[in-house]
């Protein structure tokens, strides 16, 4: 757990979040430099209210400002608009506002609780915890190829999910707004939340974690109005210590997409797969990796015609390293780098130059400490009171 834990009166609050600055070089004609800074920043609430209990979520970035509206440079990433056209081989940035939320868990009967979620800014229940969050790619700066077959949902401007639980097992049905949110990061992208979706989760041991989820978007592509489009995702999470310092976090995501036209045939399925881990060996060093995955249109990648109206697998291979170089207070000064082998098919080589054009980035990091125990009036005793 790496956050900043302190109470107010009867609220437990916690504070955590991260700050990359990184240089990104991607390879290529379709590639390009930036120096820029991926972060963002998250303020949790949790009390007591009646017999359940009650979270608050703020979170936020400030990338629109230091990425920019095009986004960073990564090969064969697609996903939004920029300037009315498809943006491709760049990853968007995160909007100013991430998640404005609340959530009440009561228990009802025996080991069965209910749970409702209301977020003006949120995340329905489809896919899996988005990538910032899973433990197997807590030092990966950059988002998966598959984003918008996996997880692109987690800034969604308009969510309401209902749900029951017990210790091992979730059932959630959800509804909300399936537009993306448009190229001004800065304001509120409300519409009906016409969309909808539902997630099972289990949880057997505290090292597992498997979901499975399907969504129905209503008009998600701000380029493609008159579409629909049906979402399945699957993923199975593990994590186990490492020693007394270390972890070892792995998951495996699945995310397909089937467009609809209004009035039309559904399309065919494009399906992805993500493989990554996290090996934390110890207190100051961390390797990690990324195998990807992804089918996508010549439109999704802006090709020129004749290639616009096919489909293409691609990939990518990527690694890093992170050395908390640092510890300052209760914080962390990380230096790491990350390398990455895209593969693309023969049709595509003229227009990336190769058949696996390459991508770069270094970084410095900043983020909260592990979270390694509290005093008498920390965490401890409040979670104990």
């Amino acid at each position: 757990m790496r956050a900043w834990h302190f109470g107010a009166g009867s609220w437990m609050l916690m504070v955590h979040g991260d700050a990359f600055l990184q240089y990104d070089t991607q390879g290529g004609p379709r590639g390009d430099d930036q120096l820029g800074s991926i972060n963002w920043g998250m303020l949790m609430a949790m009390r007591q209210l009646g017999d359940g209990t009650l979270h608050l979520h703020a979170m936020a970035s400030a990338e629109p400002l230091t990425i920019g509206a095009q986004g960073y440079p990564l090969l064969l990433q697609t996903g939004e608009t920029y300037q009315g056209q498809p943006l491709h081989d760049r990853q968007h940035p995160h909007d100013l506002l991430m998640e404005v939320s609340a959530m009440y868990e009561l228990a009802v009967a025996g080991s069965w609780g209910v749970m409702a979620y209301v977020a003006p800014v949120g995340e329905p229940a489809i896919g899996p915890v988005a990538y910032m969050h899973r433990p197997s790619a807590l030092n990966d700066p950059f988002a998966p190829l598959a984003h918008h077959w996996t997880d692109a949902t987690h800034i969604t401007y308009g969510v309401l999910t209902a749900g029951v639980f017990t210790r091992q097992l979730k059932l959630e049905g959800t509804l909300f707004n399936g537009r993306e949110p448009d190229e001004d990061r800065y304001d509120p992208d409300f519409h009906p939340l016409d969309s909808y979706g539902a997630r099972l989760s289990l949880t057997p041991d505290p090292h597992w974690a498997l979901a499975a989820s399907y969504g129905h978007l209503v008009e998600p592509e701000a380029l493609h109005p008159d579409e629909d489009q049906d979402r399945l995702g699957a993923s199975v999470l593990h994590s186990a210590p490492l020693g007394k310092r270390g972890e070892w976090a792995s998951a495996l995501v699945y995310g397909a997409n089937q467009q609809r036209p209004h009035g039309g045939s559904a399309g065919d399925w494009g399906h992805s797969v993500i493989l990554e881990s996290n090996l934390q060996l110890d207190g100051a060093n961390t390797v990690f990796g990324r195998l990807e995955y992804v089918r996508k249109g010549g439109d999704e990648l802006a090709l020129p015609v004749p290639l616009t109206d096919q489909a293409f697998d691609v990939g990518a291979l990527s690694f890093g390293y992170v050395r908390e170089w640092a510890r300052l207070g209760g914080a962390t000064l990380g230096v790491g780098a990350r390398g990455a082998i895209n593969f693309v098919p023969e049709d595509l080589e003229g227009e990336y130059g190769s058949g696996t054009p390459v991508g770069l980035a270094v970084f410095v990091r900043v983020r909260p400490a592990l979270l390694e125990g509290v005093g008498p009036g920390g965490m401890d005793a409040h979670m104990h009171h």
